[in-house]
């Protein structure tokens, strides 16, 4: 079951593969710029905040986006999400978290749409007008990833790094995982949250500090439900995310015995044989099956083997934390950005 991300991409000094390919790497780089050089950007009547990644993979992006929402609207304001529905068959769609199945619109729309209304959108532009026309009374687009779409003109641009990872070997794909070359992404970013690991201060949060003007805000993702039922509980892990490891970390950190990890690709879509494999797996060890949210909403109106694997798995259910004063920083970078002229736009290529 192999993962989307090759660990050479993770490994300093650069070797290998990600110096055979670094020729391809500064092509790519050299494409994701020019497309902000030749593209004149769609400015929407409503603030548009972006969340998005340097890098290929998760860093905590998701989390933040349900977070923002949650705290704007705890401040009165009314956000709706703009994503691509990555994983899903829609391209325009508003997604209704009760209905809707996560082989149509992806998994991440729909854990969204549990906290703000969320418009699918692979258009960006045409998602934004959609958003502008209604039916929810927006006031500001929440836009889920798109830190290299220049379609639409930015009021905040805000980028998630794994603390754990970092940018790894600092290439640009397919020699690394950096969707762009780093300075030109810093160039257009106007704040970084840095997602720690249990165990403090992230050395990532320092190392950009030193290369980014803008403020570094820490962040942890913490589970969101009491976790006492995993404390010396044998278990089998299985997660399709994109670092499956931040999670089987997470579970022994609240005390369970890990039998067997089981690793996806990120927003793998499990096939009936997949899911009658993990139960025989927990049968065969005397362990529960448990697994993320992300995970568990793709399962979502399946049947079968699939709907058994379900109700099997336990759920560890996890939301992103502002860490201590950054809290306050992060709602001052809103409000600015929610008090910004509509025709005022976030970063510049550098």
């Amino acid at each position: 079951m192999p993962l989307e991300e090759p660990s050479w991409w993770y490994q300093t000094p650069p070797a290998g593969l990600a110096e055979l390919l670094r020729p391809l790497g500064t092509a790519y780089g050299f494409l994701a710029r020019a497309r902000f050089d030749l593209r004149t950007p769609y400015r929407a009547r409503l603030p548009v905040i972006c969340i998005g990644n340097f890098t290929a993979g998760g860093t905590g992006k998701t989390p933040l986006v349900i977070h923002i929402c949650e705290r704007l609207q705890g401040a009165g304001h009314r956000p709706v999400a703009l994503t691509r529905g990555y994983g899903g068959r829609r391209s325009a769609h508003w997604v209704d978290a009760s209905a809707d199945a996560a082989r149509d619109v992806g998994d991440e729309p729909l854990l969204i749409a549990r906290s703000a209304p969320t418009r699918i959108g692979r258009d960006r532009v045409a998602g934004a007008r959609a958003i502008e026309a209604g039916p929810h009374r927006a006031s500001v687009i929440i836009m889920d990833d798109g830190l290299q779409n220049p379609t639409l003109a930015k009021t905040l641009t805000i980028a998630v790094v794994d603390g754990a990872r970092g940018i790894g070997n600092g290439r640009v794909i397919p020699a690394g995982p950096l969707r762009a070359p780093l300075e030109f992404q810093l160039g257009v970013t106007d704040a970084i949250v840095v997602t720690e690991t249990a165990g403090g201060a992230s050395s990532v949060a320092d190392w950009l500090r030193r290369r980014f003007a803008g403020p570094v805000l820490r962040a942890r993702i913490t589970p969101t439900a009491r976790t006492d039922w995993l404390a010396r509980a044998r278990i089998v892990a299985w997660a399709g995310i994109a670092a499956p490891q931040r999670f089987f970390a997470m579970l022994e950190e609240q005390g369970a015995e890990i039998a067997e990890r089981v690793a996806f690709r990120d927003h793998y879509r499990l096939r009936q044989a997949d899911a009658l494999q993990l139960l025989e797996l927990a049968q065969r060890r005397a362990a529960t099956l448990v697994t993320t949210a992300k995970d568990a909403v793709r399962l979502g109106r399946e049947r079968g083997a699939l709907k058994e694997l379900a109700d099997a798995s336990r759920i560890l259910a996890v939301a992103l934390e502002i860490i201590g004063s950054d809290n306050e920083r992060l709602m001052a970078l809103l409000d600015a950005a929610l008090a910004a002229p509509a025709h005022a736009a976030s970063g510049r290529p550098g």
